[in-house]
C-alpha cells in the first residue's frame, strides 16, 4: 500500500506491505525505496515492511533547510509514531545505514536490532570529504543526470556491469532525473556526520553487517573491523558484489536478511 505523511509543504512517501513484525528498509544516496524491490517481494510473506523514500528522493519532498542524518532519523521516528509502531528493526543501505545509526543513537529502545548493508559507523575521512566536495562541484556545474551517469556504474562490481548491462541501464534511467539540490544536501549531510562507533559498542541488540567484497564506496576491511564492536554481530560477505548487493546478489541478500530477521524477532 502506498502511503504519504503530509506536514505543511512536506510529504514523506512510503510503502507499507506485508504482515508481521515491522521492518524498515532505508535506501541510500541517489536511490529511492525501489532499490529494495527484490527484498520486499521475498520478505513481505513473513514481515510487515515499511519502505520510505527519504526526503528529497522518489516521491518524498525535499527538506526546506539543511539535512542531517539526525533529521532524517527523526523523519523515521515520525513515520513510526504515525503508524503506532513502538519497536522495529532498521536495515539501512549505505547512507540509509548512517541514518539507522543516528536513530539507534537517539532511540535504541525502539530497535530490536539494525543492519548496515554496505554501510559504516566511521565518519568520512578527509580524503572522502574532499571527494564528496568535488562531487558537489560537479553537480552544481553539470546537473544530476551527468553525475548519476558517471558515478552509479562504479557502485557495481565489474562482473555485474559486464553480465547485467540492463540492470545498470535501468538504474541510470530511474535516477537521472534526481534533484541536484537533494544530492548536494545528502553529500553535505554525509560530510558532517559524526563517528557512530560508540553506537555499535553500546547497542544491546544484534547488528547485521553485509559487506561487498568488491565495494569501492565502503572499504570491506573497515567494515570487518567494525563488526567486532557490537556485543552480537551477524557478518556476511557478498563475494560477487560491490556496493549494490541487494541487486547484484538478490537471493543471497534475501537469505541473509531473512535469517537475521528471524533470529532477532525471536529474541
Amino acid at each position: 500500500m502506498d502511503k504519504t505523511i503530509k506536514e505543511g509543504t512536506k510529504s514523506l512517501y512510503y510503502k507499507d506491505e506485508g504482515k508481521g513484525f515491522p521492518i524498515v528498509l532505508l535506501h541510500g544516496f541517489a536511490e529511492d525505496g525501489a532499490v529494495w524491490d527484490n527484498q520486499a517481494a521475498a520478505l513481505q510473506k513473513n514481515y510487515r515492511l515499511i519502505i520510505p523514500d527519504l526526503p528529497g528522493s522518489g516521491r518524498s519532498t525535499a527538506h526546506p533547510g539543511p539535512l542531517s542524518m539526525g533529521s532524517m532519523a527523526e523523519d523515521i521516528r515520525v513515520l513510526l509514531d504515525h503508524e503506532d509502531i513502538q519497536q522495529t528493526i532498521l536495515i539501512g543501505h549505505s547512507m540509509g545505514g548512517y541514518i539507522a545509526l543516528a536513530f539507534a543513537h537517539k532511540y535504541p529502545q525502539r530497535l530490536k536490532g539494525f543492519g548496515l548493508f554496505h554501510s559504516s559507523a566511521y565518519p568520512d575521512s578527509e580524503e572522502k570529504k574532499a571527494a564528496r566536495r568535488k562531487g558537489i562541484e560537479f553537480i552544481q556545474k553539470n546537473g544530476a543526470a551527468p553525475f548519476i551517469k558517471q558515478s552509479t556504474p562504479n557502485l557495481y562490481a565489474e562482473t555485474t556491469r559486464e553480465q547485467q548491462p540492463a540492470l545498470i541501464a535501468q538504474t541510470l534511467e530511474r535516477y537521472s532525473s534526481f534533484s541536484p539540490q537533494s544530492l548536494i544536501q545528502y553529500y553535505e549531510a554525509m560530510i558532517l556526520r559524526p563517528d557512530r562507533t560508540d553506537v555499535l559498542k553500546t547497542f544491546p541488540g544484534p547488528v547485521l553487517f553485509v559487506i561487498g567484497r568488491n565495494d569501492k564506496a565502503v572499504d570491506p576491511q573497515h567494515a570487518l573491523q567494525q563488526s567486532h564492536l557490537p556485543g552480537l554481530s551477524h557478518v556476511h560477505v557478498l563475494e560477487r558484489s560491490a556496493h549494490m548487493g541487494m541487486q547484484e546478489e538478490p537471493e543471497r541478500s534475501n537469505h541473509i536478511l531473512q535469517s537475521f530477521l528471524n533470529f532477532t524477532t525471536e529474541l
